[in-house]
């Protein structure tokens, strides 16, 4: 039988113990553990045979950068136009913000309108080539709706969990998917509590953040494509709204796979975690120097994308923004709102808040002189605004109370 994987996907990696094992079999998390698992590579032997001036033969969308992703060249992947999404100069705002450039990586134009098409095309595509019927995961929204539309493409089952407050585009995109869909009341956190009891293994395989394998290789391709964005000189700073984290430790996954590959100089972007001060998990055990993140009582923000209290892969996240010499700040609700108001009406964007919080943390770190004035920034819109009516009132009713003041 031939195998659905790439010849140079060498192992399966525990991030926490090191216990390895290989792709014969499904995998979720570590046996050993019960920790994150994460995908290797020959990178000498891809090095070898991929120079980076060849990637314009593999398309647009993330698949351009098959080569570093699990699959064969041979297994037909169910994709949907994922990846490949622009890399926006905002000039008025880094002249606003005394910052030498200023770039927003727009993920609205991605399938399902979010960052999130780019972990669960992976991770369904892992769910095809291990020949698995039926898919599962908790979510506050995008990653349910990504989800629910990949499993669609494949032809597998999807149950997701979702808190009884998300907003109602989230819940209409999963029943129009044909998802099966429970309401949980809380958060994320006891979404997946519930999911254990309704969705169980093996016939259903949980692709919850960091609950299997594959999520994270789509998320890094979003390292590869800033890279490439900008010529391969990669920004001083990176700012990322943190929930689960798949996208910051993606990222810097990237970069040291880009740095084997000789692609990249051995200077790395500080990774800048983005949380709200209504759940700030990652913040708190930053900034305590903990090793792991305390679960975070009484969550609430209107970020449904940062309304997480206990993140699995606290680990890898704490790691990624220590290794690149980041931080990680909270900023206030009414930061975030005002940041949504300033983005559209400054630069023509319609974000998401989890994305107009990145520019909030900017503005907090260049206050505070965390961020110098010579610095290269990328901020991080991960969705459409256009899934947030409820949020866009709150921002606009302050503007306009603003006004009124005024």
């Amino acid at each position: 039988m031939v195998s659905a994987f790439q010849p140079a996907l060498s192992h399966l990696e525990c991030f926490d113990c090191g216990a390895s094992c290989d792709v014969s079999v499904p995998r979720s998390v570590c046996l050993a553990c019960g920790r994150p698992l994460v995908v290797r590579y020959d990178l000498a032997r891809i090095r070898a045979s991929l120079p980076r001036e060849t990637l314009g033969r593999f398309g647009t969308d993330l698949w351009r950068y098959r080569a570093l992703l699990p699959f064969a060249s041979s297994f037909a992947p169910v994709r949907l136009g994922e990846g490949g999404t622009p890399l926006l100069p905002l000039a008025r705002l880094a002249l606003a913000l005394d910052v030498a450039e200023l770039w927003m990586k727009e993920e609205s134009p991605n399938p399902t309108q979010s960052f999130k098409a780019r972990g669960l095309a992976l991770a369904v595509n892992g769910a095809k080539a291990w020949g698995l019927t039926g898919i599962a995961l908790p979510s506050a929204g995008n990653a349910g709706s990504a989800a629910a539309a990949y499993a669609a493409a494949a032809g597998i089952a999807c149950r997701v969990t979702i808190p009884d407050d998300t907003p109602e585009a989230f819940a209409l995109e999963l029943e129009a998917f044909g998802a099966e869909v429970r309401r949980v009341p809380g958060t994320i956190a006891d979404c997946g509590r519930e999911l254990g009891a309704w969705a169980p293994s093996p016939r259903w395989w949980n692709v919850a953040t960091f609950k299997e394998p594959f999520r994270l290789e789509g998320k890094k391709t979003l390292g590869y494509e800033i890279a490439e964005q900008l010529g391969w000189r990669l920004p001083d700073a990176i700012f990322y709204p943190t929930g689960g984290g798949t996208g910051l430790v993606g990222m810097a996954k990237a970069f040291r796979e880009m740095q084997e590959l000789g692609w990249v100089g051995e200077r790395l972007p500080r990774l800048v975690a983005v949380q709200v001060t209504g759940c700030a998990p990652i913040v708190r055990a930053f900034e305590r120097g903990a090793s792991r993140a305390e679960p975070w009582a009484d969550a609430v923000t209107l970020a449904s994308g940062l309304r997480v209290p206990s993140p699995f892969a606290d680990t890898l996240i704490l790691d990624a923004i220590r290794s690149t010499h980041g931080t990680a700040v909270a900023v206030s609700e009414e930061d975030m709102l005002d940041a949504m108001v300033e983005l559209s009406a400054s630069e023509g964007c319609l974000v998401c808040p989890e994305g107009a919080a990145t520019l909030a943390a900017l503005r907090q770190l260049r206050t505070s002189g965390e961020i110098a004035a010579d610095t290269r920034v990328v901020l991080y819109d991960t969705g459409s605004g256009l899934k947030y009516p409820e949020v866009w009132r709150a921002a606009l009713a302050r503007r306009q109370s603003a006004q009124v003041d005024a």
